[in-house]
């Protein structure tokens, strides 16, 4: 039998030991879950970040859009309860680009939407679904466009990741 030099005894033993599959390996601790937010406690602050935005009209589906985008909100500068955003987004081929404010409470959404930030050219209502992390409603162009066109189905759908 050949003998080990003496520091090698112990790093082979300490090697098995610690090797895969070795006893006295500690169990794996799952992941922890987030908690569900359900629709009625959804607040401005649940909707900070990116979403990504797919627009159709009421007898199309999510997918065949007629405009997809995205919208970015944050804390409404001068409403704390209430977000601001910015929408982009393409509509038979042209790029558009709004601004929009707005809220959720008690588990509605409502939104706003300017092109010029002065005059509200469609408003947004909506139902936050999957645990927050998407939106379901209707956009409706603002009373004075009314006659022109028509109301889209929209949807709206948190970005991954931190932003």
């Amino acid at each position: 039998m050949k003998r080990l030099k003496p520091g090698t005894r112990w790093s082979a033993l300490l090697g098995l030991l610690l090797a895969p599959g070795a006893w006295g390996q500690q169990p794996t601790t799952p992941a922890p879950t987030l908690a569900c937010t359900e629709a009625s406690a959804v607040t401005p602050a649940h909707l900070y970040g990116a979403w990504q935005l797919t627009l159709w009209p009421p007898e199309g589906s999510a997918s065949a859009p007629t405009s997809t985008g995205t919208v970015r909100f944050e804390r409404h500068p001068e409403f704390p309860g209430s977000v601001r955003g910015h929408i982009q987004r393409t509509a038979a081929g042209a790029p558009l680009q709004a601004l929009v404010s707005g809220d959720a409470i008690e588990g509605e959404f409502n939104l706003d939407e300017s092109a010029d930030g002065v005059a509200i050219d469609a408003v947004w209502a909506g139902v936050p679904q999957d645990c927050g992390q998407t939106i379901r409603g209707t956009r409706r162009p603002a009373e004075s466009l009314a006659e022109a066109a028509t109301p889209l189905q929209f949807l709206l759908r948190k970005s991954p990741g931190w932003h």
